[in-house]
């Protein structure tokens, strides 16, 4: 038993705009049982391109009853049936969210006759329910309008139902097909390949710009789990609508796909990826001598062209790093803007013993800043060489202590404080990953 459903809206989506209008065929898989069709009024004003494209203005719904009062009728009609549409996450996105708002929960299973368009009649120019209509004679005088596109919609089911020779719609409705949530423009096939190890994926628009980036512990759940979820936000509609493709690349583990990952967002720039696109502020440690002779140790804005001691992504960070030497090197904090002595004198220690103590910490913090790997304890190795983060990579076989042959054997990446900070946390966690060279 189905109910192919097409509404008209006063905008993209769902958690900001309204419903105008809502037809629902009936249809028992053989012909039609019966329809129903009635204009809502949004109690929101219609975009005007909106009333350009459907002809439905304010005015028009000004009457009509709000979707609270048919939800109960809307309800009977569609439970116990399979929801079709053309993109049918659009449409199921803005009953759903309607349904629920009328304190109606609403979970039905769906189907996307774009999908199985795609499935049954292969190989046409395009997919739209107007170039479906012109390719196969399917007549609709009253395009964007919702009785007319239902109607349209369920003469394209009957041409799929005869047509479907090998079962593409059984196979589609089987419980826990990904055709059932999958955007309308990603083949399942590519949900399929997906392969259960760690790694780095892309989705990719319909002119195959990268879009977004992610990565995970294991590809194929955390890509389906985009899909798969019940949200209907303004990102979970956008994806459906703008992913046409899905890329991966396999990694050795979650360690190194979130530095890979983080790597990948500071190079694209992908316009569904909200974090790390933003400005780094860094903290630097750096040293100077003052006017009575005195090696100050202090913490600063990292500025362009500076040659600090270290660096940090966190003033925080920087903060314990420097309470570190002090208590480990005896420097006196107030040379170090650690304290403040509100009566305006330091009470200050010999300058050419703290001097001395300055560059052992100095010499200390040098011999931290070492050449070393980092192994994620399967084959991903992360190289730094005198402290610096120069690129990571996948090794076949343990490499030789040898900074050189690990350096013609590992890619070049760009460093960033995110990728820096998952390193030292890492690090910290897990010394016995430290390989020294």
């Amino acid at each position: 038993m189905f109910a192919i459903i097409d509404i008209e809206t006063t905008g993209g989506h769902s958690s900001y705009n309204g419903i105008t209008e809502i037809a629902i065929v009936l249809h028992n898989g053989r012909e039609m049982e019966g329809n129903y069709q009635t204009l809502i009024n949004p109690q929101i004003p219609i975009q005007r391109y909106v009333q350009s494209l459907t002809g439905i203005t304010d005015a028009m719904v000004a009457n009509a009853p709000t979707f609270d009062k048919v939800a109960p009728h809307i309800y009977n009609l569609l439970k116990d049936r399979i929801f079709i549409a053309h993109n049918v996450n659009f449409d199921y996105a803005f009953v759903k969210q309607h349904l629920k708002q009328a304190g109606i929960e609403f979970n039905q299973p769906k189907l996307c006759t774009i999908r199985l368009s795609r499935k049954i009649f292969p190989g046409l120019p395009k997919y739209g329910l107007e170039s479906l209509c012109r390719e196969l004679n399917i007549p609709n005088n009253q395009r964007h309008r919702a009785a007319g596109d239902a109607i349209a919609t369920t003469q394209l089911f009957e041409l799929l139902l005869k047509h479907d020779q090998s079962g593409e719609l059984k196979k589609m409705m089987k419980r826990g097909s990904a055709e059932q949530y999958l955007p309308p423009n990603v083949h399942s096939e590519k949900i399929q390949q997906l392969p259960y190890v760690p790694g780095v994926y892309y989705f990719h628009d319909k002119k195959g710009k990268i879009i977004y980036v992610g990565k995970a512990k294991n590809l194929k759940r955390r890509v389906t789990s985009h899909f798969s979820n019940n949200k209907i936000s303004k990102q979970k509609q956008e994806f459906l609508r703008q992913i046409y493709d899905i890329t991966w690349k396999e990694l050795s583990s979650d360690f190194i796909a979130s530095l890979f990952e983080s790597i990948e967002i500071k190079r694209l720039w992908p316009i569904f990826n909200k974090s790390q696109k933003h400005f780094e502020q860094r903290y630097a440690l750096y040293m100077y001598e003052d006017a009575k002779g005195y090696y100050r140790l202090g913490i600063d804005k990292k500025r362009k062209l500076s040659q600090p001691l270290s660096s940090f992504r966190f003033f925080v960070e920087a903060h314990r790093a420097l309470w570190k030497l002090v208590k480990e090197h005896q420097l006196h904090p107030a040379l170090c803007f650690l304290e403040k002595d509100h009566s305006g004198k330091i009470s200050v220690p010999d300058k050419d013993e703290h001097n001395q103590n300055v560059q052992k910490a100095l010499t200390a913090l040098k011999e931290e800043m070492k050449t070393y790997l980092l192994h994620d304890g399967a084959n991903g190795y992360v190289f730094f060489e005198e402290g610096k983060f120069y690129g990571l990579g996948i090794l076949s076989a343990p490499p030789e202590k040898n900074a050189e042959a690990i350096k013609s054997s590992l890619t070049p990446y760009p460093e960033n404080e995110i990728l820096l900070s998952l390193v030292r946390t890492y690090s910290e966690k897990y010394p016995q990953y430290i390989i020294s060279l």
